[in-house]
């Protein structure tokens, strides 16, 4: 194979890497190639590393944000009728 032809088939390895949706690993694995191979002729053909998967903005955890109540305060109130208030 000429280095023409080598580099042909590259570019249509990388296409149909990018067309299949699945990660470099994966579809290295699903057509018997050698990974750092793949990895060597992706980034030689794009300049570029595998493209990053979108970052999930969502954890499922909600921001709360305190909200100071001025007349709110601790109030401890003991048997006997004794209560202690503070922490105004």
């Amino acid at each position: 194979m000429t280095q023409i032809e080598r580099k042909q088939t590259w570019q249509q390895r990388i296409a149909d890497w990018q067309a299949s949706g699945l990660s470099g690993a994966a579809y290295c694995k699903q057509e018997s190639l050698v990974y750092h191979r793949f990895v060597y002729w992706r980034q030689k053909l794009t300049g570029s590393e595998e493209p990053s998967k979108p970052v999930q903005t969502r954890s499922g955890f909600t921001r709360v944000a305190p909200v100071p109540d001025a007349g709110a305060g601790l109030t401890v109130s003991l048997p006997g009728g004794v209560s202690i208030t503070g922490l105004h």
